[in-house]
């Protein structure tokens, strides 16, 4: 193995590491239900026109907008799109709102893409999975602090995300 394969392994290692918190993931909760990972952030979608689509969907079906910033390399960002597709938590999203998943590549290292549509809505984009929730006019909801507070969302549970999202569909 040449060098510069060895180092990029070892930065991919670090990277898989950063995405989520500086501190050691805790344990899921005793009840928590194990759940497959979800690896469904897609990078061919053309982000901005999802988002925007969503956007006119809410508006037209008085829903609000829940965009899902994450990466298929990042533990928490898997572990948050599995949950959201438990048939409770899914059940939610569908009555309350319109769900983008945006694939935001490795923005740790300098390689995100579509780190514009989090500064669209005023959030950073470093780090993932960041949560925004979003009214059918666009604005932004929910505080940055909390957009990007979902970096831990494997040592959640799925009861834990279903109560957050119970919360933010009161209109």
């Amino acid at each position: 193995m040449t060098l510069r394969r060895v180092l990029g392994a070892a930065i991919g290692l670090a990277m898989l590491s950063a995405c989520a918190t500086t501190t050691a993931p805790q344990s899921h909760a005793p009840d928590a239900v194990p759940h497959a990972e979800g690896a469904i952030y897609d990078p061919s979608i053309d982000a901005s026109a999802a988002v925007d689509a969503a956007l006119a969907q809410a508006a037209a079906d008085d829903k609000r907008v829940l965009l899902v910033m994450g990466a298929n390399w990042c533990q928490d960002s898997r572990a948050l799109a599995s949950y959201l597709m438990e048939p409770a938590l899914a059940a939610e999203l569908d009555a309350n709102f319109e769900t983008v998943f945006v694939n935001v590549g490795l923005p740790q290292t300098g390689d995100g893409y579509n780190l514009d549509i989090a500064e669209r809505f005023g959030v950073s984009p470093e780090g993932t999975p960041n949560v925004l929730l979003l009214n059918s006019e666009g604005e932004l909801l929910n505080s940055q602090d909390n957009a990007v507070s979902w970096r831990n969302s494997a040592s959640r549970t799925s009861a834990d995300v279903l109560e957050v999202l119970q919360g933010w569909s009161a209109k």
